[in-house]
């Protein structure tokens, strides 16, 4: 069984969902919201086969490693807090290429088909 409603399809589908309900900017992800919001969310999910809801809790748990990344710091091996990359990038970079890929399939449906309505 594969689940899809009309705002979302798969685990992208349904962060890129929040990002937008919340209104905020893609490139600075509120992690601990999105990730308490992703988490109740598939909390409410009641009926899903195996692969699918795996699919929501691989996603669910890259959040949640976003998030101790963020909250904790990173040192050196002289114990130097160093300056890491933004661990939110990775995440961002699928979510633009989904929207991309979600705006570009929406574009070709609305455009006709030969023999669409026969």
């Amino acid at each position: 069984m594969h689940i899809q409603t009309e705002n979302f399809s798969g685990p992208l589908g349904l962060l890129l969902y929040l990002i937008r309900r919340e209104e905020m900017d893609i490139f600075n992800i509120n992690i601990h919201q999105i990730t308490s919001q992703y988490l109740e969310y598939i909390k409410t999910m009641k009926k899903l086969d195996l692969e699918f809801a795996g699919e929501f809790i691989a996603m669910a748990a890259s959040l949640i490693q976003i998030k101790s990344k963020m909250l904790l710091p990173n040192y050196n091996e002289d114990g130097e807090e160093i300056e890491s990359e933004d661990p939110r990038k990775e995440l961002v970079q699928k979510l633009l290429e989904y929207q991309k890929y979600q705006e570009a399939a929406h574009q070709i449906y609305q455009r006709p088909l030969v023999g669409r309505d026969l």
